[in-house]
């Protein structure tokens, strides 16, 4: 990564999983990096680390060469109002809350600064993300690959046009919590029969990572891997057959495209 000094409004879980990211790797150091937040206790754990800490948010975007917004939708408006006279026109701006477009950061801050709108999900803590983002029209190559690389060190990142979104939040934003549904309802039954709930949530855990690696290696699509675990006349074929009558496939497609539905009424 350059030199550039990379700013964080916002401590909380996302922005602690990227710097985290960044440090593990070595990619810059922690002076290097500066980080904003109205939670004195979240600021002392980053000082720990050895990031800058500043105290107002105008401060931290003077000195940033690149801001990420790490706060909840809706306390946007007040960021962006706060930065505005302190944010350069070539400053790089992150956005990384979900519904914000670029345009909307642009008319916020009043210029027509280079950025990048990111859709990470919560597994980036663990250096585990799936993580999709889009670039403006006037970003530079190189800045764009240093925003880019902050997500791709704590995971995989594509990149996406940006009208395409608000519909990837259904495929990687909200989508862990249709994995851990899917998680609880196996517990539930394994401990209905008398299997231990840890046991059991340590089996299906290691299961979903398993089969998470055939669908990434085997080479084979997710149709022919559902065939090859499915012998004619055995268990699996009884489990699929209820799960195709009670129409779970249509229903998770409908449930993405209420996701998308909602990402579009909340977007800006």
């Amino acid at each position: 990564m350059s030199e550039k000094r990379i700013g964080f409004i916002g401590a909380g879980n996302m922005a602690t999983a990227i710097i985290n990211g960044i440090l593990r790797n070595q990619a810059k150091k922690a002076e290097d990096l500066s980080v904003f937040d109205l939670d004195q206790g979240k600021l002392a754990l980053m000082a720990e680390k050895g990031v800058d800490t500043v105290a107002s948010c105008p401060e931290l975007a003077a000195k940033s060469d690149i801001v990420v917004l790490a706060v909840k939708p809706q306390n946007y408006d007040e960021v962006l109002a706060d930065i505005k006279d302190s944010v350069r026109e070539q400053t790089v701006v992150v956005t990384i809350a979900a519904g914000i477009s670029i345009e909307y950061v642009r008319q916020g801050l009043g210029k027509n600064v280079p950025a990048v709108r990111v859709m990470p999900n919560t597994p980036l803590l663990l250096g585990k993300g799936a993580t999709a983002v889009c670039r403006s029209e006037n970003i530079s190559e190189d800045d764009f690959k240093e925003v880019y690389q902050m997500f791709a060190l704590s995971g995989e990142a594509v990149e996406l046009p940006e009208s395409q979104m608000n519909a990837i939040i259904a495929v990687n934003g909200s989508s862990p919590a249709y994995v851990y549904l899917f998680a609880k309802a196996m517990t539930d039954y394994a401990e209905s029969v008398g299997i231990d709930r840890d046991t059991a949530l340590s089996l299906v855990a290691k299961t979903f990572e398993g089969s998470a690696e055939m669908l990434r290696n085997s080479g084979d699509t997710p149709e022919v891997l559902i065939e090859k675990v499915s012998s004619k006349g055995g268990t699996t074929i009884e489990a699929l057959k209820v799960l195709r009558e009670r129409q779970v496939p249509e229903a998770i497609v409908d449930a993405m495209a209420a996701c998308t539905k909602r990402a579009e009424e909340l977007g800006r």
